[in-house]
């Protein structure tokens, strides 16, 4: 059942087992995974089922360290920012897991033993089943092309497969509709998080309405899903009876915030004869069901030779050569492209005629290259309250997004890998457009991937929720989403928000039930 919390009476009591606060992929997973239970489910969503100017400005707030997106990098209605993700899915690499002893802070409760089971039914959910994520044999056939055997070992090939995407506001919406024991409330601003001394268990959620009425939603069970974001800004709002924040004894909520910078135009390859690149690298082909696109990514020996950040290469075709190799109208770009697609062909010319690709005549192309790298984890990038005010007359959020020379160093070095790699396969020639100077360019972005705001650990002092994700000190309060992820990986974090909130659902199922 969807209700209007607008058109409710002033100060309604909603009763449930289980508030879920975000109708976003979290919120809506563990919705859909406790419909059809005896467990009643109260979702509560900000928005409505379409987009609203009003209701986005809500998301907006104040920039104190890299320039940041804040109110355009999520949306603020039932789906959530599956509204506009790219689909982009691939599972964590089992050293993201790992304590590194070069990456401080990191290391996971548990290893990625633990989430395994959780992923195939997560692919199910984002519609991406059956995956193939590193079978190498099953693409090799499906494609009928030889893929690459990367020559350095420094790199190895990953499968990244795409959703439709997954709308899931669309999605799930009939079925949670339907379900007996779930309502959706809509229109609904959680804007404090009520407890009980010194917040050990919560005993109330008050919700507002932009239009004025104002409820109460109680439960046994509180789940908050609003993103790496607003989970940190809605413990730190509610300060009423723990005055640094819900959950926040330690200074740890909103710390260690955590994006994948997305570097464009760093690199670009040139390559005369393209089909000695096999289509999946540079162009997405169907599997069993979803497209799929080879990646480059590090290998764990590799990352532990060169004490390196995690990260994820994709390249594609950004333009062709005319009969004069002229790429565009840069005088220096195009001797650059023109020196190294000449001595790339006298490679290739000089090579036996049956290893010579029947294309080889054609002018070449070059190849774009996408990155999306692991950021380590740093208590200084953060998310605060702002002093301005919303229009439900609650603090903005202030977010502080910090780089460091580590994870600077590390694209670097991985940039050079890609470029060796290439090299080393006699498939192309690598530009690297970027300076080693120890600066971040001007212009970073990320991917609106917001992680680690309020990280998982065993040790309070070390996170703000345990392996369960439940709040350290709260017996009642727990998180879903990738605000708790310890670590970012360098893979898109939909499908693992999506399995580690299956995992939540079977955890509270026993909680609840």
């Amino acid at each position: 059942m969807f209700i209007d919390a607008r058109k409710l009476p002033e100060r309604t009591m909603v009763e449930a087992d289980l508030a879920i606060v975000g109708g976003g992929p979290a919120g809506i997973t563990l919705a859909s995974a406790l419909a059809g239970s005896r467990i009643r489910v109260c979702l509560i969503e900000a928005g409505g089922l379409e987009p609203d100017a009003e209701t986005q400005m809500l998301y907006e707030g104040e920039n104190a360290g890299i320039e940041y997106p804040l109110a355009g990098a999520r949306l603020r209605y039932f789906g959530g920012s599956s509204n506009h993700w790219g689909g982009y899915c691939r599972p964590l690499d089992s050293i993201d897991f790992e304590p590194r002893d070069w990456v401080p802070f990191s290391g996971w409760p548990f290893t990625i033993d633990e989430l395994l089971p959780y992923y195939p039914p997560a692919s199910a959910r984002v519609e991406v089943a059956p995956a193939h994520f590193d079978d190498l044999a099953y693409w090799q056939e499906r494609t009928g092309e030889r893929l690459l055997e990367l020559a350095t070992r420094r790199m190895r090939t990953r499968f990244v497969h795409f959703s439709p995407p997954t709308r899931f506001g669309e999605r799930y919406r009939a079925e949670l509709a339907q379900a007996d024991n779930v309502r959706v409330l809509l229109h609904a601003n959680v804007a404090d998080i009520a407890s009980s001394e010194a917040g050990r268990t919560v005993t109330h959620l008050d919700v507002r309405t932009l239009s004025g009425p104002a409820h109460t939603v109680k439960a046994r069970c509180y789940v908050l899903a609003t993103g790496g974001l607003e989970n940190a800004r809605l413990l730190l709002l509610s300060n009423k009876v723990v005055a640094a924040g819900l959950g926040n004894q330690h200074d740890m909520v909103g710390r260690f915030f955590m994006e994948h910078p997305h570097l464009t135009g760093f690199g670009e390859i040139v390559v005369a004869d393209i089909q000695r690149l096999p289509r999946i690298y540079r162009e997405r082909v169907a599997g069993e069901g979803p497209v799929v696109n080879a990646a480059f990514n590090p290998s764990a020996a590799f990352l532990r030779e060169r004490r390196l950040l995690n990260a994820t290469f994709m390249v594609a075709v950004a333009g062709e050569y005319g009969p004069d190799a002229r790429v565009s109208d840069n005088r220096e770009r195009n001797a650059a492209h023109t020196d190294m697609l000449m001595a790339a062909r006298r490679f290739l010319s000089d090579r036996d005629d049956a290893e010579k690709s029947p294309e080889l005549d054609a002018a070449g192309v070059w190849l774009g290259i996408g990155c999306a790298c692991e950021q380590a984890p740093n208590p200084a990038s953060r998310v605060s309250l702002s002093a301005e005010r919303d229009a439900l007359g609650l603090a903005k959020i202030r977010l502080d997004w910090r780089l460091t020379e580590q994870d600077r160093h590390s694209v670097i070095e991985h940039m050079r890998s890609l470029a060796l790699e290439f090299g080393a396969l006699d498939i192309g020639r690598m530009i690297l457009n970027v300076e080693d100077d120890g600066r971040w360019p001007d212009v970073v972005s990320g991917g609106n991937h917001h992680m680690g705001t309020t990280r998982m650990s065993d040790n309070p002092r070390r996170g703000v929720v345990d392996r369960n994700t439940r709040v350290h000190g709260t017996d009642n309060l727990y998180i879903a989403g990738s605000s708790v992820f310890p670590t970012s990986g360098a893979a898109n974090p939909t499908l693992t928000i999506v399995a580690m909130t299956l995992r939540l659902a079977d955890h509270l199922r026993k909680q609840l039930q």
